[in-house]
């Protein structure tokens, strides 16, 4: 009699293991088995299906704080941020963070400080009264940062930057490298005569910078001083940078290719191109950096850049903090360079014949 009210009462809220035990003619122990992993060699196959079936009729799922406690962790993980909400990049970092968490079966918790360093050690200190398992902390621009104050206290992992004492673990983009990348696409499509345009005073334009020299001192070229225009990082700084090159100066004494700082600086030069009359890319050729979303696959002609990798970055730093929450150990305070991938499209073609 009233068999169904014992197994789940009416007016009952969220189901508990014990219900499911009773659904399932087992005891509490075999359930926490199940639901804990324990389950091979302590209950049989039948056994084991028995108490999904039940759990699954219920509705059951395991109770994430209680289990959490019990591991002495809460899968979760804070990600502490200084201007993810108005960054274009930001939607990439996160979702390489997020997803790679939940496979982890983590959830990841994000602040956003808004570079205040106050609000980040206030960030910091919120996320550990919460008990997450680790902290990611992430940079809108490659730089060396002040670490949170209390981010020693868990795991923690910074992501595109690098901490001001060498303390902890980074995964960065390889700049140096996706500058000589970018070079190389010009040489490879036979341009000597090749600029850099735009950079601001922080570590990826120093880097892409001397990454693109690399290239070019390979290949025996010396690009000529007032062929490095440092005009900032914006399509205004773009638009000046390629007049200097371009405009009155004659075909066979300017540059044929450009490498930009950025995709924004690129867009200035495209648009500088077009009023003075230069074909892109029979008259010149252009080579952005970043891929920009809504910006660099949008410009005319759509523009070959040399991509940050966001997302990776997300989910190399994640899965770096989920193997220290795992193993209980600290990782060595290393910095991971990772890869900046070509995005072709075209804005590159082959040096003109002058």
């Amino acid at each position: 009699m009233g068999s169904t009210e014992e197994k789940q009462p009416a007016g009952k809220g969220r189901p508990t293991s014990r219900d499911v035990a009773r659904l399932a003619g087992v005891s509490h122990t075999a359930v926490s088995f199940v639901f804990n992993g324990r389950a091979e060699g302590n209950l049989s196959p039948a056994t084991q299906e028995r108490i999904r079936q039940a759990a699954a009729q219920l509705g059951y799922r395991p109770d994430p704080v209680a289990r959490g406690l019990r591991r002495r962790r809460t899968a979760v993980i804070g990600l502490v941020t200084d201007e993810i909400a108005s960054s274009p990049f930001a939607g990439r970092l996160l979702r390489g963070a997020m997803e790679t968490a939940w496979d982890s079966e983590h959830l990841v918790l994000t602040v956003d400080s808004g570079g205040d360093p106050a609000k980040e050690d206030a960030a910091v200190a919120e996320l550990l009264d919460r008990r997450v398992d680790g902290i990611i902390y992430a940079a809108f621009s490659l730089r060396r940062v002040r670490v949170p104050e209390g981010l020693h206290r868990t795991h923690s992992v910074l992501a595109n930057c690098v901490p001001e004492d060498d303390s902890l673990p980074a995964v960065i983009p390889a700049e140096r490298a996706g500058g000589r990348t970018a070079a190389r696409l010009l040489l490879e499509q036979g341009h000597r005569r090749i600029a850099h345009v735009g950079g601001l005073d922080d570590i990826a334009s120093v880097e892409r910078l001397r990454g693109f020299r690399d290239a070019l001192r390979a290949e025996g070229i010396t690009v000529p001083k007032e062929w490095v225009v440092r005009t900032g990082g914006e399509i205004s700084g773009g638009h000046e940078g390629a007049l200097r090159l371009f405009d009155g100066v004659p075909a066979d004494r300017r540059p044929t290719g450009v490498f930009c700082y950025n995709d924004r600086v690129a867009a200035g030069v495209l648009h500088a191109a077009t009023r003075l009359g230069l074909a892109v890319p029979e008259d010149l050729s252009v080579v952005g950096y970043d891929d920009q979303e809504h910006m660099a696959a949008h410009l005319s002609p759509p523009l070959t850049t040399v991509a940050l990798p966001h997302r990776a970055m997300g989910e190399a730093a994640t899965r770096l903090l989920l193997d220290a929450i795992d193993t209980g150990k600290t990782p060595p305070a290393t910095v991971r360079r990772l890869a900046c991938p070509v995005i072709s499209r075209a804005s590159v073609g082959p040096a003109p014949i002058r």
